[in-house]
């Protein structure tokens, strides 16, 4: 078998791997299952990669999408890695020569759908391949769509345990990206992977900025964020068609280049706005959750949105498009107090069964103690994965604009009293409405009107009740009770003990009583945008003429090939390039994203490009003209 680290340098151009990478790819080589957790663009894929092209015999990759498949399969083209897609999308034509090149054993990687995989007779044509090791590994990616516990359940995954049945030999590897403890445990059960490894990479994604502002106007308080990212791409999350629809045309009206995407239009017209989000360097996608999973995209420089999105972990997964090249990025929302009966009524009205209606309740929760935090929003975010920071990031508006706090030891130990007292099995709802002294026929029922705590919560009202228990539940102090139907049970003792014994002082924000509240307006507190090249080129640290050629020559390339430019090269290989400026082929071998078939492919003209030679005259203006296009 081929040394993974050679190969990673050989191919990717890449130096090292990253994390955990490297144990993934030999856990795998040798022959190891397991289960991977790693953040949008902490490098997932070369865990697959790397041993498919190491191992002998073909790597099945089980994506979700086609675009998705296909933007995988033309990167690794690029790379010389002989890789192929099999899915509906297809030309009869085509689809006979890719089974004529597995059968010589000419590929290295085939990506493929689960309903193609399961359906119909491939898993039999894949036991059947020729040679002493026709399969080198299983790899399925965004595994979570396994769990009826994940955000975006998929039937066909849960029938992948088969693989584990027909294949015991095979090593199978899967990948995800969002997955809480109890969406992993289900991922380990459906797939089969009690004796193989988990891999836990730090969820935290440093270079994004979460800001989030209380929604008024949310319309204007988009225009004004986003005149702050002019000539940036991006992506912005509504939750109704014509919500996105109406925000398309007026982002347009504003001079961005804005398209829609939602389930409402034609195949043709999604396809299309997917293309121009794919290949052009400024476009901004207003999209419903139909705009998913096949977000490949690395230099998606924010994602906004203008609703609250249905969970902690699709507001996780849908921010995570941004940034993937590592380079800064922002996580903007505007969000307010009547975005939360609409979801809840969603959930109600759903006709899912009362277990699963619980479950989307459970995580709705999760993402308002998040979104009402006090302090750092990423330790709060990190904290739903079962991930501690040890200290505030820095990089959100919980860190960068702290606000007011206000005593709550007493109110929190009133809320922790009445939680203990009612015997640490009820919801938020319950525990508040005997704080307040309700009295309904519950209440009555449970004799929880004769205890000591009921009637004691006046001094706030029932929202300010309940921001409390959404950031006790941030902090720690209160956790749901498992398998507890949405009760509330004690957080770790030695958190909980000092606060209600009086030997800890907690502030935290909280909002002003309902009938005073005035909802908030302001900036965005980000960054001017013009893109990370263009920022780096003003701000003086590169050549900006430099950059510019290089971008026009990449733009060129990927037209003629009919890919996107992120296919030809990355912003952060266009930047290095520019900084380090290479002489030779030996040196330009050395920067990252590199490898050994892009310095054949695009070498020499890099070379030229780099001494003046090509693209000089007139390159800014020429490029900023086409870009403005």
């Amino acid at each position: 078998m081929s040394d993974p680290l050679e190969v990673l340098q050989r191919v990717w151009g890449y130096p090292a791997f990253r994390g955990p990478q490297e144990a993934i790819v030999r856990h795998v080589i040798a022959g190891g299952s397991g289960l991977v957790l790693m953040p949008t663009g902490g490098g997932k894929s070369l865990c697959y990669q790397v041993p498919g092209l190491c191992r002998p015999g073909l790597a099945v990759v089980v994506s979700p999408l086609i675009a998705l498949m296909d933007d995988q399969v033309e990167a690794l083209l690029q790379l010389g890695v002989r890789a192929a897609a099999l899915h509906s999308g297809l030309e009869a034509g085509r689809g006979a020569a890719l089974w004529s090149r597995l059968g010589r054993g000419e590929l290295d990687l085939l990506y493929v759908s689960p309903e193609r995989l399961l359906g119909g007779d491939l898993l039999e044509q894949l036991a059947a391949l020729g040679g002493p090791e026709p399969l080198a590994l299983f790899a399925i990616d965004e595994a979570h769509c396994v769990s009826q516990w994940g955000h975006d359940f998929r039937p066909d995954y849960i029938q992948l345990g088969v693989l584990a049945e027909r294949f015991p030999a095979v090593p199978r590897l899967a990948l995800t990206a969002t997955a809480d403890p109890r969406t992993r445990a289900e991922i380990i059960e459906r797939l089969g992977l009690q004796a193989g490894e988990v891999f836990l990479a730090s969820f935290d994604r440093p270079n994004i900025r979460y800001l989030l502002r209380a929604k008024d106007q949310p319309g204007r308080q988009l225009l004004a964020f986003l005149a702050e990212h002019r000539g940036e791409a991006g992506i912005v999350y509504a939750r109704s068609r014509s919500r996105v629809d109406r925000l398309a045309a007026e982002l347009r009206a504003a001079g961005f280049d804005a398209v829609a995407y939602h389930a409402g239009l034609s195949t043709e017209q999604r396809s299309a706005a997917l293309q121009r989000f794919r290949n052009d360097a400024a476009v901004v996608v207003v999209a419903t959750i139909a705009f998913g999973m096949g977000i490949d995209k690395p230099d998606v420089r924010f994602v906004a949105h203008v609703d609250l999105p249905k969970s902690l972990e699709a507001y996780y997964q849908e921010t995570g498009r941004a940034g993937r090249d590592g380079l800064p990025a922002v996580a903007w929302m505007v969000h307010g107090p009547g975005d939360v009966p609409q979801l809840r009524r969603f959930i109600d009205d759903s006709g899912a069964g009362e277990e699963q209606k619980r479950i989307e309740h459970g995580k709705l929760e999760a993402l308002i103690a998040y979104s009402e935090a006090a302090g750092c929003r990423r330790q709060v975010l990190l904290r739903h994965f079962g991930e501690q920071l040890a200290e505030p990031c820095g990089n959100c508006d919980g860190c960068l604009e702290p606000k007011a706090l206000v005593d709550v030891s007493v109110a929190a130990q009133k809320l922790l009293s009445a939680v203990y007292r009612t015997g640490q099995r009820f919801g938020a709802a319950h525990v508040v409405d005997v704080l307040l002294g309700g009295s309904s026929e519950r209440i009555r029922q449970l004799g929880h009107d004769q205890l000591s705590v009921h009637g004691i919560g006046g001094d706030l009202d029932r929202g300010q009740w309940r921001t409390l228990v959404r950031q006790l539940s941030g902090l720690g102090y209160l956790v749901p009770v498992p398998g507890g139907k949405g009760g509330l049970q004690f957080g770790p003792d030695e958190l909980v003990r000092p606060l209600l014994r009086g030997e800890a002082r907690l502030e935290l924000p909280l909002p002003p009583p309902q009938k005073e509240q005035r909802r908030a307006r302001g900036g965005t507190g980000a960054s001017g945008g013009g893109g990370v090249l263009a920022a780096a080129a003003t701000a003086g640290a590169v050549d900006g003429d430099l950059v510019e050629a290089l971008r026009r020559w990449r733009r060129e390339q990927a037209s003629a090939q009919g890919v996107p430019p992120y296919v030809v090269f990355h912003d952060r290989t266009l930047l290095e390039l520019a900084e380090r400026r290479p002489a030779s082929l030996a040196e330009l071998g050395g920067v990252s994203g590199i490898g050994a078939a892009k310095l054949e492919r695009y070498g020499e003209v890099l070379l030229a490009v780099l001494r003046g030679e090509v693209f000089t005259t007139s390159c800014r203006e020429e490029t900023s003209r086409t870009s403005s296009l």
